[in-house]
């Protein structure tokens, strides 16, 4: 690295550091996803003609106070972040060599409005594993069919008057999934509409009494293969060079 390349970091943490102290409201979304595009960016590297690599694995740093607002919004936000990065990876021809995961961290050496991006390629396989959200929590479906309701002895018990004890449940058969009330005294409805037992497509609106049960394939890392690659020390920040500020 050279003279300019010192100066040009100090200079970016100076910037950084007085966004963090100007702007108290914290880092927002939008400011992760343009740090995880940098970081996609600044890492990837041209392997052949047609082939550009770029990290797969991405740890996002944040102060105490942002990594609490961030994580309060629910399995939603990694999924949206996930997405993102794979569309930017796909409009400039970059490739992965693994599964894209994304994980929040608290570091008590940032201050607020920072944030710190650590990345690695991870060769890996995937794994896609059918998901429920509800209420802002997560539920694996594990099994072939999922029931849900308010009765204790649903799979997945929720606290909502306005459903019956076992309500609707989900068949799963390791590639597709189906919707299926159960007899429920109010009815059940997907996407806005009654329904009685459909094909159930990622992403779809399961609507039970007043509770929204959104239903999605999500890709997770597999067994990491023997031959996955140990991940150079260059790859990793050590400096304040993954820091962005907020945008204004």
């Amino acid at each position: 690295m050279g003279i300019l390349d010192n100066f040009e970091k100090g200079l970016e943490r100076a910037v950084n550091g007085a966004f963090a102290k100007t702007f108290k409201s914290g880092v927002q979304p939008v400011e992760i996803t343009s740090a995880l595009r940098r970081e996609l960016d600044t890492k990837a590297a041209v392997v052949s003609r047609d082939r550009i690599l770029a990290p797969n694995r991405f740890t996002v740093r944040l102060a105490q106070a942002d990594f609490r607002r961030m994580t309060d919004l629910g399995p939603a936000l990694i999924d949206e972040l996930s997405q993102l990065v794979q569309q930017h990876a796909s409009s400039q021809g970059y490739q992965f060599t693994g599964v894209v995961t994304i994980t929040l961290a608290n570091d008590p050496g940032l201050s607020e409005g920072m944030v710190q991006i650590d990345s690695s390629s991870v060769n890996g396989s995937v794994a896609w594993t059918p998901v429920v959200d509800i209420n802002g929590h997560r539920h694996q479906l594990v099994k072939s069919r999922t029931v849900i309701g308010r009765g204790s002895d649903a799979d997945i018990t929720i606290d909502d008057t306005g459903t019956s004890r076992r309500h609707v449940e989900i068949i799963w058969d390791g590639a597709r999934a189906q919707v299926r009330d159960l007899g429920s005294t109010n009815g059940s409805q997907l996407n806005g509409s009654p329904v009685k037992q459909a094909i159930l497509e990622p992403d779809s609106v399961i609507t039970i009494g007043r509770t929204s049960i959104v239903f999605r394939v999500v890709a997770q890392a597999g067994t990491e293969r023997s031959e996955a690659r140990r991940v150079d020390e260059s790859t990793q920040r050590h400096d304040m060079g993954g820091f962005w500020g907020p945008n204004t």
